[in-house]
């Protein structure tokens, strides 16, 4: 009779396991490898994936290094999903070129990957040999000149202008810097008087604005790459009673950025809709997962915050 129990139980423990794997085999697995947790932008893109992998019945992971910069633990996580043998990757690559080794091992593995936000380095990708399912993201370059087109507007075509750079080298910056100079750099009365890298993080723009500021008494606008720097920039003006005499635009629109529109401390943001990025990607990825075709760019709309 123990016996008996005893092949019971083990007939019953051996069913439930097939029957778990079964289970969690029919729900895909996507994964959201993004730059950072710690920026609002990357918060909102979760937001908006994990709301679409809800409606759809699918299961998101969502990891990212601590800072922007550290590409290395980036490639880190992708090869660990690899490995965990997910059904999908959409990452917005920390390194333009440098993420390139990990897109050809998902190639190897039959994993999709879909870049979001941020574009690969096309030439180096083709170079390679390697390949991405889509680009889900906006035109950062027609949002600098946006950005751009606004302060030559608000300044009436004459002043000095300060640059808030992203990391060098980095796609998503580099594309926003150069549709700004697209602009600014035709208007006669206009002048650079600093740009220089404050990463994308917010103490950095702080510190780095802070010195701009003590160096260039005739400052009229600043133009940040990205939210944090221009809130960093706003918290240096501020501490140089300097509010209200500068002209601040950022890039992302985030909620703190626009509360600082209403409020006077900021001028003006464009808008990405990182929350429909991270949909986006989840409603696309789940489409490749099932042997459907999706378009090669998948555009997202900007807007002028003011």
């Amino acid at each position: 009779m123990k016996r008996t129990v005893f092949v019971l139980l083990i007939v019953s423990a051996l069913f439930s396991c097939q029957r778990q794997g079964s289970e969690s085999a029919s729900v895909p697995v996507i994964a959201l490898v993004m730059k950072t947790l710690n920026n609002p932008f990357f918060i909102e893109m979760q937001e908006g994936a994990q709301a679409a992998a809800t409606a759809l019945q699918a299961k998101l992971l969502v990891q990212a290094p601590e800072r922007e910069l550290d590409v290395e633990k980036q490639m880190q996580i992708i090869e660990n999903l690899i490995q965990r043998k997910v059904a999908a990757i959409c990452v917005t690559p920390s390194g333009s070129k440098e993420i390139i080794p990990a897109i050809i091992k998902a190639n190897q593995a039959g994993i999709p990957i879909l870049v979001v936000d941020t574009r690969v380095d096309s030439a180096a990708l083709a170079e390679a040999g390697a390949q991405i399912a889509t680009f889900i993201g906006s035109d950062n370059f027609d949002g600098g000149r946006m950005a751009g087109r606004m302060i030559i507007e608000k300044l009436g075509g004459k002043g000095n202008i300060a640059i808030l750079e992203g990391v060098p080298g980095h796609e998503t910056g580099d594309s926003r810097l150069r549709g700004f100079h697209h602009e600014v750099d035709k208007a006669a009365g206009i002048s650079i008087v600093a740009s220089q890298t404050a990463n994308f993080e917010r103490d950095q723009g702080y510190s780095v604005f802070q010195n701009i500021l003590e160096s260039q008494q005739k400052l009229d606008a600043v133009f940040a790459c990205n939210d944090m720097m221009a809130l960093g920039a706003v918290e240096a003006i501020a501490a140089a009673n300097r509010g209200g005499q500068i002209v601040v635009v950022g890039f992302d629109a985030i909620t703190d950025a626009r509360e600082a529109i209403k409020n006077g401390a900021m001028t003006a943001s464009i808008a990405q809709n990182p929350r429909d990025m991270g949909k986006i990607a989840i409603e696309n990825a789940l489409h490749l997962i099932k042997g459907e075709s999706i378009p090669e760019y998948i555009p997202v709309k900007i807007d002028l915050i003011q």
